[in-house]
């Protein structure tokens, strides 16, 4: 997953270079304040998430949880890959 979230950082700057927009809220207006140091926030926040999610793996619904959240992951790469190839 944090291959997912290197990607979604790096895909994110490709579309806001070709004047596209952050849809996140948060995220948003976490890049007014940062500019393009808001992949730092970023990356810091879903890395403790995730060792947090594996450290807890051992519960019974932190797997499902975790593959879920990849899933989404993908489907938001996937989606930002289909915006890169149609700008």
């Amino acid at each position: 997953m944090i291959g997912l979230n290197i990607l979604d950082v790096l895909f994110t700057m490709m579309i806001l270079d070709n004047k596209g927009w952050e849809f996140n809220p948060i995220v948003r207006s976490v890049m007014n304040i940062h500019g393009d140091g808001f992949w730092i926030w970023k990356f810091t926040i879903v890395s403790i998430s995730l060792t947090l999610l594996c450290l807890h793996s051992k519960f019974r619904h932190v797997k499902q949880i975790i593959i879920g959240l990849s899933l989404i992951y993908l489907l938001n790469i996937l989606y930002q890959l289909f915006v890169l190839v149609h700008l």
